[in-house]
């Protein structure tokens, strides 16, 4: 039987690219519609072989497939300007086995406990100066809230000079990119010339250059003084692969840039869409209250973490708005078949998170935010896939869920917030990734006293 070849949309390049970067999401889903589970892209003057696959498994083959067969590192090339080439992003092979190793111990086991204390008072300290019925912006307090995670978690930095240059050099940096026409930088190459501080791309490596500066001289002085704390650069840097080698300097400040990106600004995002619907939703609001009511006054930040109902909204936020439209490309070396397909080399598969989360036959009213999917169902690795998957899979996808739940746990416990108004939020690009028009306006109303468990238990025996 004759292998099948991906349908190709019949529309000029430029067009693509032009929907691509403004709606890659009613994108998918016109030419899911006419095309099926898998179709062939051409972003003009970008590539003109990708392939967005939205069928589980396919995707699931996929990530099966051994990793010496693509080239990811040279499919993940749009990251390049701002993390570096020493990213893990941009390394294969055994490059990339090592690189992984040695930073996998950092977000996992044990560490993460040592993270989430940090992480709820960190969100404590920013939730305490907001101001009764004075509103602000979900997606901008959240950005505060996770960059304050990566200074002190993960770089280990709670006051000085160089904590105070980063911050606003990196919100700085980012905000050049928070829109769908500066973010067109990222996509077209040509636009991307160093003209000198005044120009669009110039300023933007300049504040790459001052950050990159202030991370050299903190490990710099980390050697110098012989420092070791339980930061996340710490164990990087006294970590040592199979022949005794540590990561070089290099290698760990793009490590660090990655996390600044892939760490804070995602998770910034997603946290904003939570407490959206959360808010929209009284119902959904009221469980997640009592859940943590459950727990006491003082919970420990890891009994947070477990709480089912918590998880099933932080996992249906996931699934309903992807922060990304779809997994990085994986480029094809060889001709190569998967499924009833058949790919030539230099094909770049990009599975579609977006399409395989609103399955109907997967995921029923995809639409519809139900957050009770998740305790009665147990997804696949290739069903539910915000985190990637197969050896590329997000090394930090657990620190990103720790700090989803106790952020929001946290939150939610101390203060009773409400939507500024109810308005639908709709979906803009910003740089990479997708985020909420306008970032989600909330308001304090007012602060709560968490419930005893069992003052709860003797309400609810009261008829």
């Amino acid at each position: 039987m004759a292998k099948l070849v991906p349908i190709p949309v019949n529309r000029p390049s430029w067009w693509q690219m032009v929907q691509w970067i403004s709606d890659p999401l009613s994108f998918q889903q016109k030419w899911a519609k006419k095309c099926g589970d898998i179709f062939l892209i051409n972003l003009w003057r970008y590539n003109d072989n990708l392939v967005v696959v939205g069928s589980p498994q396919l995707i699931q083959e996929i990530f099966n497939k051994d990793a010496t067969q693509f080239d990811i590192g040279r499919g993940n090339q749009i990251v390049a300007p701002l993390v570096g080439q020493n990213s893990l992003f941009l390394m294969d092979g055994t490059r990339h086995k090592r690189e992984r190793k040695l930073l996998m111990p950092s977000f996992h086991g044990e560490r993460l406990q040592t993270y989430a204390q940090q992480i709820c008072e960190i969100t404590k300290e920013v939730a305490s100066q907001w101001q009764k019925d004075k509103p602000f912006i979900a997606r901008t307090v959240m950005q505060d809230i996770t960059l304050e995670v990566i200074i002190q978690v993960v770089f280990g930095l709670r006051e000085g000079e160089r904590y105070q240059k980063i911050k606003p050099l990196l919100a700085a940096m980012l905000n050049m990119i928070d829109s769908p026409l500066p973010s067109s930088f990222l996509f077209l190459r040509f636009l991307q010339k160093d003209l000198g501080a005044w120009s669009p791309w110039g300023k933007l490596k300049h504040r790459q250059l001052q950050i990159r500066k202030l991370l050299e001289a903190e490990i710099e002085d980390r050697r110098t003084h012989n420092f070791i704390g339980t930061d996340i650069l710490s164990l990087m840097m006294a970590v040592r692969d199979e022949n005794g080698e540590p990561m070089s300097d290099l290698e760990l400040k793009d490590e660090l840039m990655t996390l600044l990106f892939a760490g804070h600004e995602t998770t910034a995002t997603i946290l904003a869409w939570a407490f959206y619907k959360i808010h929209q939703l009284p119902e959904v609001r009221d469980k997640i209250v009592q859940e943590l009511d459950s727990l006491g006054e003082k919970p420990n930040p890891m009994e947070i973490a477990k709480l089912p109902y918590l998880n099933a909204v932080c996992q249906e936020t996931l699934r309903m708005y992807p922060v990304i439209p779809v997994l990085l490309p994986r480029i094809t070396k060889t001709p190569m078949d998967i499924g009833d397909y058949h790919f030539e080399a230099g094909m770049a598969l990009m599975p579609s998170i977006y399409l395989v989360h609103y399955r109907e036959d997967l995921y029923p009213q995809p639409q519809e935010f139900k957050p009770e999917r998740f305790l009665d169902r147990q997804y696949s690795p290739s069903e539910f896939i915000p985190f990637g998957g197969g050896s590329r899979r997000c090394l930090g996808y657990a620190l990103a869920l720790l700090e989803m739940k106790l952020v929001l746990g946290t939150i939610l416990s101390s203060y009773q917030l409400a939507l500024v108004d109810n308005k639908p939020v709709k979906i803009q690009r910003r740089g990479l990734t997708l985020a909420p028009v306008g970032g989600v306006p909330l308001v304090m109303k007012s602060k709560r006293q968490p419930k005893s468990p069992s003052s709860q238990k003797t309400a609810s025996l009261i008829p």
